[in-house]
């Protein structure tokens, strides 16, 4: 059982409730969409299974279970089991091999049918044989259409049958069945003399049906290759040093702790540390940004990420499944298992549809019948009828648009970890956000210098830079910062700190002092003389350093923590397509509305505490509407978890700690927006899918059932029935693909 689960890649992620788990699960052998929803109900009756869904366009079963009622490994043989006992398999999700091989098979079982079936046509035609031999050439050559080609039919119905339930398999069978059948009895003179046979009709629909769903797969690979391609970016060999010795290992081998040699062009193997050399790395495929990054001793390195100048020595920190790369994967193949609202009412009308159809069958046969039309007429309207009406296409409409949209945002830098996500983000109203670290950058800089009479601003940073550049206060790296522009930075000959108010520090014999007001005011420093200035300036939520010496106030240093370049341009968007935004913060009230000012928000949230901002969110859902709240993905954690969209701000190294339903990985603002134009567009793009595939079968049954007959004279052969079904699969794949183009536009 250890080789199963390594090859299936089953480590449990857990879920936001810590009682359970989840694993992924690659299922071989489904047809269309009512094989995946026999799978749900199968696996959703096993012991201690929580929740099981199935994507039919990834053939990925995730089943979320309850770790207290069942341990990973006693689930993975059950659900082997049970996958089985259903006529399935379950395979090797990182191995493309089998997918290989099964497109292979159907391009080949195309072919042959192909070949098989073209020359009835012109026999039935024109027959140039007596017709005794006529008629045995052309009920040899769909008997064996009939037994080779279409046998995956009738299995895929037995199965289906089995498991009570009807699939796609089980029109098709029911159709080449009755139109083989019958020109086989006619054939034999079981039906009378000289009764019309249509042999073509079977031998037509399986080379039809066949040629479609090899069209609707490599249409479902384009709409999967971002997923490939991502899953392609660790490099399969790593060059590791050991025992002093350098050797070429499988990456899946690397050992937190080795040291790996990584030339220029080549990719970095996993997650690593700078250990020797400097380089500029492409993390494109992480951030969405096309600038290399520079890296040098010390600093950190993910797994996938490109090496393009210098050669880096690194050491290992994580690997495997803890790596970034693999970290996103996951989420990637959640999102795309995960089911989307829109996505159920598809699955509910799929169950029931094809009994449906059967019974629309009868009826035609005996609508037709009974109104005086021949026999034979009345048959092929009903397997008309049963063919054109497979409800594939409903079963790829979401799917496909949710696989293809959240592959847009991966590459734009946006990630969807949830495929309700993108559909609910297309319908928000509002907006929360979190001030520090979401629309500024949680680095202060300084904003003004007061000095006192007689006291020159460069005096001032010369003495401030000094006595801050002992220290890594935040506030302290600012001020430095910013001397370092204006003036030198002097030597002090002794220092010490008083820990939450300030530093005392000795420059060229005398004593200067740099912090907080009631610091200097411990040290009977009269501030009175700026009083009225401080509070103006702290009213306006910026912090203030104040700075003398040998006794003597010299000034103050403004600073404040600076807005993000984007985010009033960011909210201006959100603004203009309607959404309301409101900015949630910890400062004072007129501190935020300085913030909010600067920005053009209007409401402001002031004065609360981290764990107050669920509460908050909790209001804003109360007024109805959709709330999205975005924060830094773990001091807002609760609100993320709260909201009906957490959209989380982190750089992509941290990708993997966040909380939020949407990541933006390139630490962008404006990449919100562009995330609710990715939505609306997938959501539109659901739309039309489910449109066409309603309206098709709307249309379809009706052409098919010959009631348009009696007037236009128009009614749909059984063959030509099934290439229509086939394509309506294949056009809601294309539709889907088309969302690439928005691509484009978001990058």
């Amino acid at each position: 059982m250890a080789t199963m689960k390594n090859s299936l890649n089953h480590t449990p992620v857990p879920s936001p409730n810590s009682s359970f788990s989840r694993s992924q699960f690659k299922v071989h052998g489904m047809s269309c969409v009512n094989c995946a929803n026999s799978i749900e109900k199968g696996i959703n009756s096993l012991a201690g299974v929580d929740n099981a869904t199935v994507n039919f366009t990834t053939m990925t079963l995730t089943v979320t279970y309850q770790r207290e009622a069942i341990d990973q490994q006693t689930l993975h043989k059950t659900v082997i089991d049970k996958v089985s006992a259903l006529g399935f398999s379950i395979i090797d999700p990182s191995n493309t091999t089998q997918e290989q091989i099964d497109s292979q098979r159907q391009k080949r079982w195309l072919i042959f049918s192909a070949l098989l079936t073209a020359p009835i046509m012109p026999l039935m035609w024109w027959p140039p044989l007596a017709p005794q031999l006529n008629l045995i050439l052309i009920a040899t050559l769909a008997t064996i259409v009939q037994i080779t080609a279409g046998l995956t039919f009738y299995r895929g119905a037995w199965k289906a049958l089995k498991n009570g339930s009807a699939n796609m398999d089980v029109l098709v069978a029911l159709g080449i069945s009755a139109a083989y059948g019958y020109s086989l009895m006619a054939a034999l003179g079981w039906l009378g003399s000289n009764p019309e046979v249509f042999f073509e009709t079977g031998a037509m629909l399986i080379t039809f049906i066949r040629f479609g769903k090899w069209l609707e797969g490599r249409s479902r690979n384009k709409a999967g290759a971002a997923m490939r391609e991502l899953m392609q970016l660790q490099p399969d060999i790593s060059r590791v040093r050991r025992n002093g010795k350098v050797e070429q290992i499988a990456t899946d081998q690397v050992q937190i702790g080795d040291q790996l040699i990584v030339f220029a062009g080549e990719k970095i193997p996993v997650d690593s540390q700078v250990i020797e050399g400097d380089s500029s790395v492409d993390e494109s495929m992480l951030t969405g940004e096309a600038i290399p990054v520079a890296k040098q001793l010390g600093d950190n390195v993910t797994g996938g990420t490109v090496n393009q100048t210098g050669r880096l020595t690194i050491e290992a920190r994580q690997v495997g499944n803890d790596t970034v790369l693999a970290h996103i994967v996951q989420m990637v193949e959640e999102a795309q298992t995960d089911k989307a609202p829109i996505q159920r009412l598809a699955d509910k009308v799929s169950a029931i549809f094809v009994p449906i159809v059967i019974s629309l069958a009868v009826l035609t046969f005996l609508g037709w019948y009974f109104s005086g039309a021949a026999f034979l007429f009345a048959f092929k309207m009903a397997i008309s009828v049963v063919v054109i009406a497979c409800p594939c296409a409903l079963g790829l409409a979401t799917p496909t648009a949710i696989m293809v949209g959240s592959a847009i945002g991966l590459k734009a830098g946006i990630l969807f970890k949830k495929a309700s996500s993108l559909e609910q983000i297309a319908k928000l109203d509002t907006i929360l956000f979190d001030k520090t670290g979401t629309l500024t950058q949680g680095r202060f800089a300084v904003t003004d210098l007061i000095t006192a009479d007689g006291v020159e601003q460069n005096q001032l940073l010369h003495l401030a830079g000094a006595v801050e550049a002992t220290s890594r206060h935040p506030l302290a790296q600012a001020i430095v910062k910013h001397a370092q522009t204006c003036v030198s930075i002097a030597e002090v000959d002794s220092v010490s700190e008083h820990g939450g108010m300030g530093i005392q520090a000795t420059i060229d014999q005398q004593t200067v002092r740099v912090g907080s007001n009631r610091f200097l005011l411990h040290h009977e420093i009269d501030t009175r003389s700026m009083s009225t200035i401080a509070d103006q300036l702290s009213s306006t939520g910026k912090a203030l350093v104040f700075v003398s010496c040998d006794n003597q106030l010299m000034g103050i240093i403004a600073l404040q923590d600076q807005v993000k370049p984007e985010a009033s341009q960011s909210l201006k968007q959100l603004a203009e397509i309607g959404i309301t935004t409101a900015m949630v913060t910890g400062d004072r009230q007129q501190a935020g509305e300085s913030i909010g000012a600067q920005l053009g928000v209007k409401q402001i949230i002031a004065e609360v505490l981290p764990a107050d901002k669920q509460q908050i969110v909790q209001q804003f859902q109360q007024q109805g509407g959709l709330v999205a709240m975005v924060g830094d993905g773990i001091n807002d954690a609760p609100a993320l978890a709260q909201a009906d969209i957490g959209i989380a701000i982190g750089g992509g190294t941290d990708v993997a700690k966040e909380t939020g339903d949407l990541v933006l990985m390139r630490n962008d603002l404006l990449d919100i927006y562009r995330a609710i134009v990715l939505g609306k567009k997938t959501l539109a793009k659901i739309k039309q899918n489910l449109f066409w595939a309603f309206f098709y079968n709307l249309v379809g049954i009706p052409l098919a059932a010959g009631l348009l007959y009696p007037w236009l004279g128009l009614y749909l052969k059984p063959e030509f029935a099934g290439l229509a079904m086939a394509f309506s699969s294949v056009s809601v794949v294309t539709n889907s693909l088309l969302l690439k183009r928005v691509g484009r536009t978001l990058a």
